[in-house]
């Protein structure tokens, strides 16, 4: 018999912290009202490290990834667990969505699936060009580069024709060791914001507007970026489902970054199925909705059984 019916997954930081900023107290506020919502379904719950050593996987149904914010920084580790975890409980989302998810080629397969996405140029590990040849070759005077396997902003640099052999080096050895991804600067995202549509269980709930500081061009809170309550088009929503519909399958939530690029078209940004903020703490309701999610996956596993 399983002793909880739902793990949610956090990193070791944020298990009883010392010190409690406003950015932990985010966390902890967004996964209570995870727990919270668990709880009404009247599910056992609870919460833990991803990596802690000492607890058997096998006593949950279901494991949900939630502030596992460290694993992009312990990707190897991060692997390894995923890959044993998995054969012990059901992961949400699960194991194979996660690892489509984590390399951003899985942009080229949203494309291919009809979404439009944000102009990309994939450079693949090992590749001897330059910045400035691979500039020239793709017509960019002004693009941003990062790793197609990355995180807060992880050696994310935005880069022009004046500037490129600054970031010379450093793109040579990063392209010694994986994969990078070249696009052209989006303008719009400085003008107008870049706007994030939950969705859960294929249905949007809530949206928040993300507006960079000024100066930058990165919209996380994590670099100075702001946050606000957005009400989304119809037609912004659709495209939200529409990108989440075009998955390798069906994730239980999704975050939809979305952005008008600079050819003032809906563009995929990110679709972001590992472990995304959610702001369920601007709108508790979509908590809920995560959790009758969920209900209704144990139900019809227990239905099986």
């Amino acid at each position: 018999m399983k002793k909880y019916d739902v793990v949610i997954l956090t990193d070791k930081r944020y298990i009883k912290p010392k010190e409690v900023s406003n950015y932990v107290q985010n966390i902890l506020d967004e996964d209570n009202h995870v727990k919270v919502a668990l709880e009404k379904q009247g599910l056992t719950v609870l919460r833990l490290s991803w990596d802690d050593a000492d607890f058997d996987w096998n006593t949950t149904k279901f494991a949900l990834f939630r502030t596992t914010w460290d694993y992009f920084d312990r990707f190897d580790e991060f692997s390894e667990w995923l890959n044993k975890v998995s054969k012990q409980t059901i992961l949400l989302n699960s194991e194979n969505i996660i690892r489509w998810n984590i390399d951003k080629h899985y942009l080229q397969d949203l494309q291919q699936n009809g979404v439009h996405i944000c102009e990309s140029y994939f450079i693949e590990k090992g590749t001897q060009s330059t910045l400035k040849e691979l500039s020239i070759k793709y017509g960019l005077k002004e693009f941003v580069l990062k790793p197609c396997i990355s995180g807060a902003a992880r050696h994310t640099y935005k880069v022009d024709l004046e500037n490129s052999e600054m970031y010379e080096g450093v793109f040579s050895e990063l392209i010694a060791q994986e994969a990078m991804i070249l696009q052209p600067f989006q303008y719009n995202i400085v003008d107008k914001g870049e706007i994030s549509l939950m969705v859960m269980n294929g249905k949007f709930t809530h949206a928040v507007l993300k507006i960079a500081k000024k100066g930058d061009f990165r919209v996380q809170d994590d670099f100075g970026g702001a946050v606000y309550d957005y009400t989304p088009t119809e037609q912004e929503i659709e495209f939200a489902e529409n990108a989440v519909k075009a998955c390798i399958e069906m994730p239980i939530y999704a975050r939809v970054d979305v952005f008008t690029d600079n050819n003032n078209k809906l563009a995929i940004a990110e679709l972001e199925l590992i472990e995304p903020e959610l702001w369920f703490r601007n709108y508790p309701e979509a908590a809920n909705e995560l959790a009758d999610g969920i209900k209704q996956l144990i139900n019809q596993k227990e239905k099986v059984v």
